[in-house]
C-alpha cells in the first residue's frame, strides 16, 4: 500500500513538473556519478553499479528525446579513471564493449537516428573498446536528429592543451597567421564533427564540482548546472525534469540581467550604441521590469542618418 502510494505521489509530482517546463536545453551533458557507491550499498561490486548505470543510461536518452533534446554528451570514463584498479576498469571496458554493440544493432536508436560519437583518447582505450566504437559510430554516421556523445578517456584539460598545440604547429609551420586563430581555430582542432555548446550539465552523487568535464563549450557558454544526491543507477526522471527546470531559470535570469543591461546602456550613455541596446531591449522585452521601456526613456527612433536622440 506504501509504495502504491508512493508511486501516485512520484507520478503527480512529474506531471507538475512537466507542466512548468516549456522547452529544453539543446545540448545536455551528464557526469553519472555514483556507480561504484551504488552497488556497495547494495553489497554488490563495482561492475554491479556499472551494469545498473546502463539501464539509467538508456532511459535518459529516451527522456532526451521526448522533451526535445538533441544532443546528449556522457562522463563514461575520466582519463583519471585509469587509475582504479585493473579489475575494475577491465569489467567497465568488457561493459562498454558490449553496450556499444548492442547500441549500434538497436532498433530504437535506428528508429530515432541517434548518431553515436565517442569522444576523448581512444587510443588510450583496449583495442576491443576502440572496435566497438568504431562499429557503433559507423553503424549511425550517417543521422541527424539525436547526437549521443560517450567521453571515454576524456579529459577537458588535455583536450584543450591539444588543441593550443595544435594551433602552434600551425603557426609554426606558416599554415596559420596568428591574427587568425579565433574561436573556431579552436574548435575545429578539438574534435572532428562540431559538438553544440553546452546548456545544461548534470552531476549525479552528490559531488558540486564539474570535473574537468566540456570546459570549452560548458563554461564558454556559462551552462546551467544542477547538482542533486540520487547515485546514477538512481537517477529518475523526475531528477531529470528538476534538471531541465534549473536549466529554464537560469535561462530566464539570464534573459532579465541581458535586458537590464541593454536598459542601463540607454540611460548611461544615451546615443553612443543605441542601436544595439534598441535591439537587444527588443529581443527581451518580455524580461524588462513592468516600469521600464523604451518610450518611457525618452528614446526616439534612428533618423535617416543613423543618429539618434535622447529627449
Amino acid at each position: 500500500m506504501l509504495q502504491w502510494a508512493q508511486r501516485r505521489v512520484q507520478a503527480a509530482y512529474e506531471r507538475l513538473l512537466r507542466r512548468e517546463i516549456s522547452g529544453a536545453p539543446t545540448h545536455v551533458a551528464v557526469i553519472q556519478d555514483g556507480n561504484r557507491r551504488y552497488a556497495s550499498k547494495q553489497g554488490g561490486d563495482a561492475p554491479d553499479g556499472h551494469r545498473a548505470g546502463a539501464q539509467t543510461t538508456e532511459q535518459v536518452l529516451h527522456w532526451c528525446q521526448e522533451m526535445g533534446v538533441e544532443e546528449l554528451t556522457l562522463y563514461t570514463f575520466s582519463t583519471e579513471n585509469f587509475e582504479r584498479p585493473d579489475h575494475e576498469n577491465e569489467a567497465l571496458f568488457d561493459l562498454l564493449e558490449r553496450k556499444l554493440y548492442e547500441f549500434g544493432d538497436d532498433d530504437r536508436v535506428h528508429d530515432g537516428e541517434v548518431c553515436i560519437r565517442v569522444i576523448g583518447d581512444r587510443d588510450a582505450l583496449p583495442e576491443r573498446v576502440r572496435e566497438a566504437i568504431d562499429y557503433a559510430e559507423r553503424r549511425t554516421e550517417h543521422y541527424d536528429s539525436f547526437t549521443l556523445n560517450v567521453a571515454l578517456a576524456y579529459g577537458g584539460r588535455n583536450e584543450l592543451l591539444n588543441a593550443a598545440r595544435d594551433v602552434a604547429s600551425a603557426v609554426e609551420a606558416g599554415e596559420l597567421d596568428p591574427e587568425d586563430i579565433d574561436v573556431s581555430a579552436i574548435e575545429d582542432r578539438i574534435y572532428d564533427c562540431p559538438v553544440r555548446d553546452v546548456d545544461l550539465i548534470i552531476r549525479t552523487g552528490g559531488d558540486e564540482r564539474t570535473s574537468n568535464f566540456l570546459p570549452w563549450h560548458a563554461n564558454g557558454n556559462e551552462a546551467a548546472v544542477f547538482f542533486c544526491t540520487p547515485y546514477w543507477p538512481e537517477f529518475s526522471k523526475i531528477d531529470f525534469l528538476r534538471g531541465i527546470r534549473t536549466y529554464e531559470s537560469r535561462e530566464e535570469s539570464w534573459r532579465r540581467a541581458k535586458a537590464n543591461r541593454a536598459l542601463a546602456l540607454v540611460r548611461e550613455l544615451g546615443g553612443v550604441e543605441l542601436e544595439e541596446a534598441r535591439s537587444v531591449i527588443d529581443r527581451f522585452r518580455g524580461n524588462l521590469p513592468e516600469e521600464s521601456s523604451v518610450e518611457e526613456l525618452g528614446i526616439e527612433e534612428l533618423d535617416v542618418d543613423g543618429e539618434s536622440s535622447v529627449e
